[in-house]
């Protein structure tokens, strides 16, 4: 008797270990699926004669940044954290929809602009050229993005030039948002910067 209380114990330890793995892994397959399902968002609207941007992206697993502002300015970003209740993925959405409800929107990509920051180099470009511009290319990464103006898409270099190439919402504004972010820097001996698409 006392040898069967003792299977009957093990048996339910067996069933409860199986049933908390089980769970385990159906709770961390959930939690990658909705990391990734929320992870950026971009919004643009135009008011008045200025285009304005609203982003968000995950800091980690219980941060999102939310970073908003005119195109071409660096604007104003915020944290919204996971509460001991609350998911803040849940608070993001809320944050979404109402921008969706003000007309905000993805934007078009028909209207996006391609350019490029050109420099002369002497042939295929030596071992600092191309030090330089993966340099430039995270520089100038982080200052499109910052300003919501979009991203840098790539380099090339050989044949005597060598390119930077970004993907911009506002070809004017980042132009000259670029030229005054790269004068009095080591990466202002540019030849030109010009739109691929008018090529």
């Amino acid at each position: 008797m006392r040898r069967l209380k003792n299977d009957t114990v093990k048996m339910k330890n067996y069933i409860l270990t199986i049933l908390t793995l089980t769970f385990f892994a159906c709770s961390t397959n959930n939690k990658s699926t909705t990391e990734n399902s929320n992870s950026m968002h971009k919004l643009y609207k135009l008011i008045g004669n200025q285009l304005h941007y609203w982003e968000t992206w995950d800091k980690d697993e219980k941060t999102a940044i939310v970073h908003w502002g005119i195109v071409g300015q660096r604007g104003q970003s915020k944290e919204i954290k996971s509460q001991l209740f609350s998911n803040f993925r849940k608070a993001v959405q809320k944050e979404i929809d109402k921008k969706l409800k003000e007309g905000y929107a993805e934007f078009d990509e028909e209207k996006i602009a391609y350019l490029e920051i050109e420099y002369k180099i002497d042939g295929f470009g030596t071992e600092q050229d191309l030090d330089k511009r993966h340099r430039l290319e995270e520089s100038l990464n982080e200052l499109l993005g910052w300003t919501g103006l979009g991203h840098v898409d790539g380099g090339s270099i050989g044949s005597g030039t060598m390119e930077v190439g970004c993907v911009v919402v506002d070809l004017v504004v980042a132009k000259k948002v670029i030229e005054d972010n790269l004068k009095g820097t080591e990466f202002g001996d540019y030849s030109r910067i010009y739109q691929i698409d008018n090529e």
